[in-house]
């Protein structure tokens, strides 16, 4: 029976990995911010057949309050499988560009808090010496672009972050797992314009478990996007800074 933590357990891809996980009958502890929904959450995987769900509060930019978390979840689980890291904002560049603090607000949800637990959660798995860490980072870390690059350069910190962990976690039998989802119809995408590029959070949900299940280092979601994003990382400066993207 698998054990798995989620963070950032109410996002719409947290949520179908979580359901995937619990039909295969693992035990889960959840930790998002919105407590009501965890409740909710926590009910519907009972359901769908995981025979224990737990779960815990947390903002993530109370980075003391991370340690306590951490402990707590696993003192629920008694040890843990498979962590997923899935918390995030999709920030406004315009105000980002406006106000340091906002910026610096934002980096911290979507960078630094990210670092903090995983610093706490490595080295757990590293005394373990087994698991997996998979970890949502983004195709908009691969380079940064006009509209979002606040959001972009938080994940590509993560991204790196993730690159040397997992050469560190690989000596003591962890895999580090980079998920890179492209577009994706979450609720905190709402707003945008939906083409063929755009994945539902059921298909990138299942890609994170085949990824984890495989141990891949660095999975793009839906799989095309490691070719678009070749492209694009490709494209001389002199004439990207002429695109609009």
């Amino acid at each position: 029976m698998q054990r798995v933590l989620i963070i950032g357990a109410t996002s719409a891809i947290a949520e179908a990995t979580a359901r995937l996980y619990a039909e295969r009958g693992a035990r889960l502890h959840l930790v998002a911010r919105n407590r009501p929904k965890l409740d909710a959450i926590a009910d519907d995987l009972l359901v769908r057949g995981a025979p224990e769900v737990t779960h815990a509060a947390l903002d993530v930019g109370d980075f003391s309050a991370h340690a306590a978390v951490i402990d707590e979840a696993w003192r629920a689980l008694g040890d843990v499988d498979v962590v997923l890291v899935a918390h995030g904002t999709l920030p406004d560049q315009a105000a980002c560009e406006s106000s340091v603090d906002t910026a610096l607000a934002e980096f911290a949800v979507n960078g630094t808090s990210t670092i903090a637990l995983l610093t706490l959660i490595a080295n757990r798995m590293q005394t373990a010496g087994r698991g997996t860490i998979a970890v949502i980072s983004s195709v908009a870390g691969d380079r940064g672009r006009a509209s979002n690059y606040l959001y972009g350069s938080a994940k590509a910190a993560v991204s790196t972050f993730l690159s040397g962990l997992r050469q560190r976690m690989a000596k003591h039998g962890v895999d580090v797992v980079t998920i890179k989802p492209g577009f994706v119809d979450t609720p905190m995408t709402r707003d945008f314009k939906k083409g063929a590029l755009w994945a539902k959070p059921e298909v990138i949900a299942e890609g994170i478990v085949h990824a984890v299940d495989k141990g891949r280092p660095v999975a793009y979601l839906p799989w095309f996007w490691f070719g678009v994003m070749t492209i694009i990382r490709c494209i001389p400066e002199f004439l990207f800074k002429r695109l609009s993207l």
